[in-house]
């Protein structure tokens, strides 16, 4: 089970994504903006960390690290952090509402109202959508993007390319500037020694604390309980084959999953890279499509294990079993069924 949270400080502005390629005939917006930085950006700094500092045998870090988010908190109450509110809730700025299911379909009493918020607490994930409304434990995101435009520059040195050059024009980049109170959090069954470090695409640097869960947190005990036949997903769910990204597992370990009820969004771009642990060097970047958090199932029958204890062969692997990296981390939900 994780064991801590890590806590991570943007010391100013980090990476946001770049947007696409600018030119006079081709002006875009904020088209392939990302953040806050997946769960394998955080698996990648154990070990480029550990490498450094040996405070692993690599191979035990390996076979046993977990890492789950992103999530995020306020600096002074860390261990309540905030999490997507599941899809059967709506939770307007002066108003809320819940999808029920009737007769075997999904229904909501208010169908116009509109999500003003995002995430919620977690120690409130059973609380209902005007619960969590009126005692103000919804909230937005904490962040905003940031664009800086900036021209294409050479390989080789930081200058800018010439206008005639094949990569001339411009870039959109976006930074991400964090509200100082607040900080990212991720899940873990290890613990990173307390400093600063360089974290993302563009190498920012952060400061890096680890929380160790009690073991009688409520947190923990959220965690623990089982999946039955209703979960929703706090992060990206990235199921099928090794080639083929599906909505649900695809496999004879999920019960009756061609009998699932979901309330989802489209699909979004998952991205990671993966080291080479012989040759020291990253590989190409993996790209796959998953699952949004937030996302609801209802099944047919209970699955009866925490996420925790789900098999590995539920989740996809590249080299690796995508559970390692949180995929598709849940928790029981309940609904009202007529």
């Amino acid at each position: 089970m994780f064991k801590y949270l890590i806590l991570i400080n943007p010391l100013g502005f980090m990476y946001g994504s770049a947007g696409a390629f600018l030119s006079p005939e081709n002006l875009v917006g904020r088209s392939g903006s990302k953040f806050p930085p997946e769960a394998a950006t955080l698996s990648g700094l154990f070990f480029s960390v550990n490498q450094a500092q040996k405070l692993w045998d690599e191979e035990q870090l390996s076979n046993n690290l977990y890492v789950a988010g992103s999530f995020w908190a306020e600096w002074e109450n860390p261990e309540y952090f905030y999490v997507p509110i599941p899809w059967t809730k709506i939770i307007a700025e002066n108003d809320s509402s819940e999808w029920e299911i009737r007769n075997g379909q999904w229904h909501n009493n208010n169908s116009k109202l509109e999500p003003y918020y995002q995430w919620q607490r977690i120690n409130f994930w059973n609380h209902t959508a005007e619960e969590i409304r009126s005692n103000g434990y919804a909230e937005k995101s904490p962040w905003q993007f940031v664009s800086v435009l900036h021209p294409h520059l050479k390989d080789d040195e930081r200058c800018t390319l010439k206008i005639d050059d094949a990569k001339g024009g411009l870039f959109l980049e976006y930074s991400v500037q964090l509200d100082p109170e607040y900080c990212l959090v991720y899940l873990s069954t290890h613990a990173l020694p307390d400093g600063w470090y360089r974290f993302g695409g563009e190498n920012h640097i952060v400061e890096i604390n680890s929380f160790e869960l009690p073991d009688d947190s409520p947190i923990l005990e959220l965690l623990r309980q089982p999946i039955q036949d209703k979960f929703a997903l706090i992060t990206p769910g990235v199921w099928g084959s090794n080639r083929l990204s599906q909505r649900s597992p695809q496999n004879e370990f999920f019960p009756n999953h061609e009998n699932i009820q979901m309330l989802t969004d489209k699909p979004i771009p998952y991205r990671y890279r993966v080291g080479d642990r012989k040759t020291k060097r990253g590989r190409l970047g993996r790209g796959r499509y998953a699952v949004p958090s937030g996302s609801v199932y209802v099944l047919e029958q209970s699955i009866g294990k925490p996420w925790w204890n789900w098999d590995e062969k539920w989740f996809p692997k590249e080299g690796f079993s995508l559970k390692r990296m949180g995929c598709g981390l849940c928790l029981p939900i309940d609904i009202k069924r007529y």
